[in-house]
């Protein structure tokens, strides 16, 4: 089992940048068999898919809505996985998960293939 928390959240103007973190502790695996993503979910919105990273850290993918936009990157040593979130827009507010897939390795789009989730952290983009 895996605890994580999420950090970095918070109120920018559209075109701003911020940077969201996820510590993991609590397992007696290492960092390593994980493999991470971020999720995020609006006001009467679906969870949403944002970005997914390998256990490596060798593959990463993302939707078009934030392609080219945002960078999700680990550091196994640190066991924290990060999301660098560059050119925000109003349409990026929502609460941002962090979450674990001891299960998969690769990168995974879908929620039910990760199996820990942090408790969320508010990202408000105002226009």
């Amino acid at each position: 089992q895996v605890r994580l928390v999420e950090s970095g959240g918070g109120l920018v103007q559209a075109g701003d940048s911020l940077r969201l973190s996820c510590a993991a502790s609590g397992s007696t695996l290492t960092f390593s068999r994980y493999a991470m993503g971020w999720f995020r979910q609006a006001p009467g919105k679906e969870r949403e898919f944002v970005a997914a990273i390998s256990r490596s850290g060798g593959s990463t993918n993302y939707p078009d809505s934030v392609k080219g936009r945002f960078t999700i990157s680990r550091d196994n040593a640190r066991n924290t996985v990060y999301l660098q979130m560059n050119s925000l827009k109003p349409e990026d507010t929502a609460v941002y998960y962090c979450t674990a897939s001891l299960r998969f390795d690769g990168v995974r789009y879908a929620s039910s293939e990760y199996d820990y989730w942090g408790q969320g952290t508010q990202v408000t983009v105002s226009s």
